[in-house]
């Protein structure tokens, strides 16, 4: 599963990052990186931007940069 294919309020916890090395570095300096957990907080209504939680900091991606994380579904922690 890809974190674009979360919906609003469901969490995953990220096992790989796959693409280029210039997309890794910069989502790695979001603090997006292999074991984090993220938490989908809001989709645009055309569903081209997604709002993400990930160490406390709130991240927008464009689906197009989502769909190269690779996730595994949890259980979000309320």
């Amino acid at each position: 599963m890809y974190l674009n294919e979360l919906s609003k309020n469901e969490c995953g916890k990220i096992i790989s990052i796959l693409c280029t090395d210039k997309l890794k570095a910069r989502l790695n300096s979001f603090g997006i990186t292999k074991n984090s957990e993220v938490l989908v907080i809001e989709q645009t209504l055309s569903k081209n931007t997604i709002e993400i939680k990930v160490n406390n900091t709130k991240i927008a991606l464009r689906n197009s940069e989502a769909k190269y994380i690779e996730i595994e579904k949890l259980s979000c922690k309320n």
